[in-house]
């Protein structure tokens, strides 16, 4: 069986390594202590970077620090696959620090901790950024057998997309736990669905949110829209309800 390096064993490190575990045998390393898993051999840092293929399952924020730390330390014939939810970001970083020597494939699974077990129609989306050693497409067909439906785009164009998908789902998620929304004794499905929705975005942490959002070039301005949206609704309402005042 071959053998691949994890980075990064947190909540997704866990759901990385249970797809991973199908088809390979897996040295993970995270800088906090972990369980013991029987599926996994935890390690030094250095001892994964000895891998032909490694897995980075950081933070956002800790992405660059990493990639600068390991950069010098990483063998001619790796490849770097990171997993970050943002994309443009973690692609510039690895240019920048890696050489050219290092493989590079951007992918960001879209699904998590809390929606991998019942979500039945799994997506990751995969860039080919740099592919010396020809393993985009095997990683690509891999996880196209895992009942995972793979989409093929450039980071820019990710990010674009996620701004209005993630991006806004994540804040409202955080925008209706704030107004305090609750359980009615008369709710709808819709306002179930609502309840779902704030529960699986607030159960991620504050951190990452705020990096889903900051790390993000269009998120921001996708935000910036829809408050304006909301504030033309709003003042749409109060205009009728003045013309019916009269």
């Amino acid at each position: 069986m071959k053998n691949v390096g994890v980075i990064g064993f947190g909540r997704f490190g866990k759901i990385l390594a249970n797809i991973l575990q199908k088809g390979f045998s897996i040295s993970a390393y995270d800088i906090k202590d972990t369980i013991s898993s029987s599926n996994v051999n935890f390690c030094s840092l250095d001892k994964v970077l000895d891998e032909g293929v490694i897995f980075i399952a950081v933070p956002i924020r800790n992405f660059e620090p990493l990639i600068k730390d390991i950069s010098p330390k990483l063998k001619k014939g790796t490849t770097l696959i990171d997993v970050c939810s943002v994309k443009s970001f973690p692609v510039n970083v690895m240019l920048k620090y890696l050489s050219k020597d290092i493989g590079i494939i951007a992918t960001h699974p879209m699904f998590g901790p809390d929606s991998f077990t019942t979500n039945t129609k799994l997506k990751m989306m995969m860039s080919n950024v740099r592919d010396p050693y020809n393993l985009f497409i095997p990683w690509r067909d891999y996880f196209s057998n895992q009942d995972i439906d793979i989409i093929e785009m450039s980071p820019d164009e990710h990010d674009r997309l996620a701004a209005r998908s993630q991006g806004i789902t994540h804040f409202l998620g955080r925008m209706l736990k704030q107004f305090g929304i609750k359980k009615t004794q008369i709710d709808t499905q819709g306002f179930k669905d609502l309840l779902d929705l704030v529960e699986q975005t607030c159960n991620d942490t504050w951190d990452l949110y705020t990096d889903l959002q900051l790390f993000n070039p269009y998120t921001l301005d996708t935000i910036s829209k829809l408050r304006k949206s909301t504030e033309t609704l709003d003042k749409q309402l109060r205009k009728i309800k003045d013309v019916e005042k009269r």
